[in-house]
C-alpha cells in the first residue's frame, strides 16, 4: 500500500514555516478594533437583510408559479364545464333521472373545486355592461331595460380573484331609435 504524498508549493522547502511569535506583531489600536467591528457588524446586517429579501423573492416568484399554473389548469376546465352545461341544456325527454342528476352532481362537484382555486363566474344578466367583464356580440330593442343593459347571456365568463379568465360573451339592450 503507498501512502498519499504531500503536494509542495514549487517555492516550499522541506523546513517549517515561520511563524511570528505574538509580541513581532504591533498592537492593534482600541479604535482601529472597534471600526472593525463596526464594519463586520454592518456587513453580516447587510448580509442578513439581503437574505430576507432574497427569501421574500423566491417566496413571492413560487406563489406566481403556483397562481400561473392553477390559472392555466382553470382555463383548460372552463371549457370542460361549458360542454357538461350545454349537455345538461341539452338533455332529451325521457332520460334517466338518476343519470341526469349524476351529472349535475358532477357539475357542481367541479364548479366547487374551481371556487376552492378562486374561480368565481361573473354575473352578467341584468347588469350593465363593462367591457373589462363583458363581450358584446350583439345587441336587441328593448323597452324593458335600460340601453346597454346586458339581457342575455350566451357564455358564461369567470375571474380567478382579481384577474379575468374569459369574458362572458353577452347581448346587450338597444333603445328603439
Amino acid at each position: 500500500m503507498t501512502m498519499p504524498t504531500k503536494k509542495q508549493h514549487p517555492a516550499s522547502t522541506d523546513e517549517p514555516e515561520q511563524v511570528p511569535a505574538s509580541g513581532d506583531q504591533a498592537p492593534a489600536s482600541p479604535d482601529s478594533a472597534e471600526g472593525e467591528l463596526a464594519a463586520a457588524n454592518a456587513r453580516l446586517l447587510r448580509l442578513a437583510a439581503d437574505f430576507e429579501n432574497f427569501k421574500k423573492r423566491a417566496r413571492q416568484e413560487q406563489e406566481a408559479t403556483i397562481q400561473f399554473a392553477t390559472l392555466r389548469v382553470a382555463e383548460r376546465l372552463l371549457t370542460v364545464l361549458d360542454s357538461l352545461h350545454l349537455a345538461l341544456s341539452q338533455a332529451p325527454d325521457g332520460i334517466d333521472g338518476n343519470w341526469l342528476k349524476g351529472i349535475e352532481l358532477a357539475v357542481a362537484s367541479l364548479e366547487g373545486e374551481l371556487a376552492q382555486v378562486g374561480v368565481e363566474r361573473i354575473d352578467s344578466v341584468g347588469q350593465p355592461f363593462d367591457p373589462g367583464l363583458h363581450e358584446a356580440i350583439g345587441s336587441e330593442e328593448s323597452e324593458d331595460h335600460p340601453e346597454d343593459t346586458v339581457i342575455a347571456e350566451l357564455r358564461r365568463g369567470y375571474r380567478m380573484h382579481d384577474r379575468v379568465l374569459r369574458p362572458a360573451l353577452v347581448k346587450l339592450a338597444r333603445s328603439r331609435t
